[in-house]
């Protein structure tokens, strides 16, 4: 019990003193440019607003989809050594499949296609 409180203090006296240094050692120059609010180098005049192809959202979910099968997919090594190694392969198999169609047809209806 003692251990773990020594812990503990030392922690957060570690965090107190990074998070002191941050607030003190840093030196601020503000100037106009260092203000405005649009820090990114995009002019703070014009309309904030510009338009995003509907592509660019199709891959990023198409992005997100396959990166959760790989994720779904991860635990299949040991599936096959839990459970009968039949099972999870033809399950994994069918998902891949069902995945790969999905993927042809986005590629035939030019769905990946950054051109118009």
């Amino acid at each position: 019990m003692f251990n773990l409180t020594i812990v503990f203090l030392t922690v957060i006296l570690v965090a107190a003193i990074i998070t002191a240094a941050a607030h003190i050692l840093p030196q601020r120059n503000v100037n106009a440019e260092k203000s405005s609010p649009y820090e990114c180098g995009s002019d703070p005049l014009n309309s904030a607003r510009i338009p995003f192809s509907f592509r660019f959202f199709l891959v990023a979910i198409l992005f997100l989809l396959f990166d959760l099968e790989i994720a779904l997919l991860f635990p299949l090594p040991t599936a096959i050594f839990v459970f009968n190694p039949i099972t999870p392969t033809v399950l994994t198999l069918l998902f891949t499949v069902i995945l790969l169609v999905g993927l042809i047809f986005e590629w035939i209806n030019g769905g990946l296609d950054w051109a118009e």
